[in-house]
């Protein structure tokens, strides 16, 4: 399913295509993960971390630094989205700057999910509480996170093209050493579960009644993703 401008499962999907053998995978807390975790095929050999049941947004950044340390001759791969790196991933690229000697000898790479949204508590709100999105608590401000991470003396690699996600993995994986992969994603793609409880269908109806403002996005973004779920799985496909 296309996205405006790019599907965030897209950008795992490239990804997985092309994991490079031994890496090590770190993700964050957010709608990112939940991409993460479904689209990604881990092999064997490969470690994958992330924050676990507390659910903490920050951990993606230290995680990937601890693991490149620990192992700085295998790739390191992280998966975080634009709030969290606000948060403090875009602080710790100082710290990899300030030890890059040290974490240069395989791909080290920084998958920024820009979608101007705090995703995954938008999707909760209105799935667990009924509620729309309201920009007062959920936008953030949009930033180039690529333009900083050459300010910080790190690669930093822009795409909002999905066809263009392909060359832009190749780009990052080619580097030995650090880079920021910023990608453009659409916030109105649902992280929908294989089965919707009707608690949760009712209280997502409810909060597009009350004046979502990304309604018409979202509801189409959620039927064509269930009608694309339905047509996967009927006989002869896979």
């Amino acid at each position: 399913m296309d996205g405006d401008p790019i599907n965030p499962q897209r950008v795992v999907h490239e990804l997985s295509k092309q994991l490079p053998d031994g890496c090590i995978l770190t993700a964050d807390s957010g709608s990112s993960t939940n991409w993460w975790a479904r689209d990604l095929r881990v092999r064997k050999g490969m470690l994958a971390s992330l924050s676990g049941n507390l659910a903490s947004m920050g951990p993606g950044v230290p995680y990937a630094i601890a693991a490149k340390f620990a192992h700085p001759e295998r790739p390191v791969i992280a998966f975080v989205g634009d709030g969290a790196f606000q948060m403090n991933g875009m602080n710790e690229l100082i710290t990899i700057k300030r030890y890059e000697e040290r974490l240069s000898d395989s791909p080290f790479v920084f998958c920024v999910f820009n979608n101007q949204d705090l995703n995954q508590v938008t999707w909760e709100q209105r799935v667990l509480a009924g509620d729309p999105k309201y920009p007062g608590t959920q936008w953030i401000p949009d930033f180039d996170y690529a333009r900083y991470a050459e300010l910080a003396g790190v690669k930093g690699i822009s795409c909002d093209d999905p066809d263009a996600l392909g060359h832009a993995w190749d780009d990052a994986l080619a580097t030995n050493g650090p880079v920021v992969l910023e990608v453009t994603v659409d916030p109105e793609i649902p992280p929908l579960p294989p089965h919707i409880r009707w608690e949760q269908a009712e209280k997502m109806a409810k909060a597009m009644a009350k004046g979502d403002p990304e309604l018409v996005g979202v509801m189409e973004k959620s039927f064509r993703g269930k009608l694309q779920e339905f047509k996967e799985s009927l006989p002869g496909r896979s």
